[in-house]
């Protein structure tokens, strides 16, 4: 008799044993819908009690599959995502030090805003704000002890990982030749322009922020090749819109503490707690909550309708 062996993700309770069935069954899914995606789509349309709930499935599973991630795996990925988001910074100042100092340059400068999130999310790297969606829909469903401790380290990590990679970024920016004095000029100013806020104004831009990257996370897989379209018009929005999050954020004022600028205090106390917090409560505990407990509701509809239609059956 073959002994099953144990893997890392099956201390994950609630969906990862069952989880190998439902990735082949998705792998299935997706080879079918390459052949023939309208039968593919009314068959999950069947399946499914709405098109959320699959949205919903789909993402659940995604966040389980990064809950049984290691530790080092999700850190490495965390740092590139970090440094990756710094490209959001280098575009919008490399675009703020050229253009006029008006509306219009504004606009299109906030074009740069979106790069970062556009490399991190195609690239799938680790990015903590999306994680307070994906992860978070596993652990509503079956919310343990032992798997909120999952959740737990899965963001500490993240979110060490992308603040280790956004302040590399910033030194390196810094002490590289790579800009010119004009561009350096533009990376202060967008820095200081964030921290004119005040801790309660970056908390409430936070919350904005969190519910926007989850909305994101969200449309994602039902976006197919306007995939980019999508992060472009909802990340320039929150350009635009000035909402702050903790990571792009984190690059800017690494960035005005390493020239002296301001002080670790208020890094933390004016941007980095408040924006933590408000990224958090915008995209887990309004928008996956709302979001889950909306197929929650789907589930328990189409459960009460199935007796009816078995006995309808028997009826017959």
């Amino acid at each position: 008799m073959s002994k099953k062996v144990h893997h890392a993700e099956d201390d994950f309770e609630g969906g990862l044993d069952a989880e190998a069935g439902g990735e082949q069954e998705t792998d299935d899914t997706i080879e079918r819908s390459k052949r023939n995606p309208n039968n593919d789509e009314q068959k999950e349309a069947k399946e499914l009690p709405s098109q959320a709930a699959a949205v919903h499935q789909r993402l659940r599973m995604d966040g389980q599959k990064e809950l049984a991630r290691g530790s080092m795996a999700l850190l490495l990925s965390a740092v590139a995502a970090g440094i990756s988001m710094s490209f959001s910074m280098v575009a919008r100042g490399v675009m703020h030090a050229k253009l006029p100092d008006s509306d219009v340059g504004f606009l299109i400068e906030c074009l740069g805003y979106t790069i970062g999130f556009i490399a991190v999310i195609l690239a799938r790297q680790q990015l903590f704000t999306e994680n307070t969606v994906t992860a978070v829909l596993p652990v509503m469903s079956n919310p343990t002890r032992k798997n909120f401790a999952f959740l737990g380290r899965l963001w500490s990590v993240v979110l060490v990982g992308n603040l280790l990679g956004a302040a590399l970024s910033a030194a390196t920016f810094l002490y590289m030749p790579m800009f010119d004095s004009a561009t350096h000029e533009s990376f202060i100013a967008i820095g200081e322009h964030m921290m004119e806020n005040s801790p309660y104004e970056m908390f409430a831009k936070a919350i904005l922020a969190g519910w926007m990257i989850a909305t994101l996370v969200w449309l994602i897989p039902a976006a197919g090749q306007a995939k980019v379209w999508v992060i472009i018009i909802i990340t320039y929005v929150m350009a635009i819109g000035e909402f702050t999050h903790i990571v792009v954020g984190a690059s800017e004022g690494f960035y005005l503490l390493l020239i002296g600028n301001i002080s670790w205090s208020e890094l933390l106390l004016q941007f980095g707690l408040p924006t933590l917090a408000g990224n958090v409560i915008g995209g887990t505990f309004i928008f996956a909550l709302i979001s889950h407990a909306q197929i929650r509701g789907d589930k328990d509809l189409s459960l009460k309708a199935k007796p009816a239609d078995s006995s309808g059956e028997r009826s017959s």
